[in-house]
């Protein structure tokens, strides 16, 4: 089973990335194993160039948009980063591979628990899983040298830009509770400066929900 699995993930590798040219990236796309992070249902399909739904009404995104949003924040290896949206826990687990630490925020209590569970069991020690609206951010472990949102917002939620340290970026969809934009807002050098943003692909995210985001 896990020699069928392995080539399933080799095949998304090299079949459903094109245009994702971080070598980082792509490695850690072809070691984390997907298929543990989908219900035990849909495993036959968790390389499947699609996203697929987990508890919660939540979903497990498209293999390809997780590498790219992992590509746009441009890990080196020595972040730390907070994620918004844990969900299943397999961007993180992703991110686990890119930089030094991960704190990852979900709001859903269940599935924060559930996650944590796996990526314990995968033996992945550098990410921590908390419970709450990821929409505030998490001050008290801010600065942050990169941000990802795995949820579409109405807008860019204003307490995560603040928690950017200097030059780091934010990756966020933004636009409708149907389909956004993939965002990239990049915090200035100095305290004087504006942060910047850049456009990318459309995309179709799940609403990110809280204070900051959609109301529930």
């Amino acid at each position: 089973m896990s020699l069928h699995f392995e080539g399933a993930r080799a095949k998304m590798v090299a079949q459903q990335l094109g245009g994702i040219s971080d070598g980082r990236v792509l490695a850690a796309m072809a070691e984390v194993p997907r298929h543990r992070f989908v219900p035990q249902i849909l495993r036959e399909r968790a390389y499947d160039d699609a996203p697929l739904p987990i508890d919660e009404r939540q979903t497990i995104s498209q293999p390809w948009i997780v590498a790219r949003m992992s590509e746009l924040l441009e890990l080196t290896g020595a972040e730390k980063v907070l994620e918004i949206g844990t969900g299943s826990g397999y961007q993180a687990a992703i991110l686990s591979r890119l930089c030094k630490r991960v704190i990852s925020v979900e709001r859903h209590g269940a599935l924060a628990a559930k996650a944590r569970k796996k990526l314990e069991k995968l033996g992945i020690r550098n990410v921590t899983v908390l419970a709450g609206d990821g929409t505030l951010g998490r001050s008290e472990h801010a600065p942050y040298d990169a941000i990802i949102v795995t949820a579409g917002a109405p807008e860019v939620p204003r307490p995560l830009v603040s928690q950017l340290a200097p030059g780091a970026h934010l990756v966020v969809p933004v636009g409708s509770m149907e389909t956004q934009k993939l965002l990239r807002i990049t915090a200035p050098p100095t305290p004087d400066g504006e942060p910047t943003t850049e456009t990318f692909t459309g995309c179709r995210f799940v609403p990110l929900l809280g204070r900051f985001g959609w109301k529930d």
